[in-house]
């Protein structure tokens, strides 16, 4: 008989300061789906935990943040399944006051613009959020008039 696959419930947290978004990079781990990709930090919601409570305990823990985060924040679900394990990830906007932070568990992290955030290899589950901020952020700008730099097209 099968054994049931893991189901994990995780919070992201979209980190956005100065027009650009933390993008941080998981070292070797148990699962080789998600070692060395990019990720959204957070982690698994606790028994008794909101969403906001749980990222906010999970970017305390691994990153030393401290920020206010509330269900208006909320963004995107995304469920995806993994070959060994299936998560459903709750994202939320974060706009700490700061960019400061201490990398504690992962082993590298980039600060993206939009259009950047495209070119680094996701974890899978994170490539759906990764889509959605940058054609929203993307939208933003030009509505606010920025200029926006994009990649020449191949026709």
């Amino acid at each position: 008989m099968t054994e049931p696959i893991k189901h994990l419930e995780v919070v992201g947290a979209v980190i956005e300061y100065g027009g650009r978004i933390l993008c941080m990079q998981r070292g070797i781990g148990k699962y080789v789906e998600t070692s060395l990709k990019f990720e959204f930090p957070g982690g698994k919601v606790e028994p008794g935990e909101t969403h906001p409570q749980a990222l906010m305990r999970e970017l305390s823990e691994e990153m030393n943040i401290r920020v206010a985060i509330t269900e208006a924040d909320y963004l995107t679900t995304v469920t995806h399944r993994y070959p060994s394990f299936e998560i459903t990830m709750y994202c939320y906007w974060c706009h700490p006051e700061t960019p400061d932070f201490t990398r504690k568990e992962h082993i590298s992290h980039v600060w993206a613009l939009p259009t950047e955030m495209l070119a680094l290899d996701w974890a899978e589950a994170d490539i759906p959020v990764v889509k959605l901020v940058s054609e929203q952020m993307t939208a933003k700008a030009e509505r606010s008039g920025a200029i926006i730099v994009r990649e020449p097209r191949n026709n």
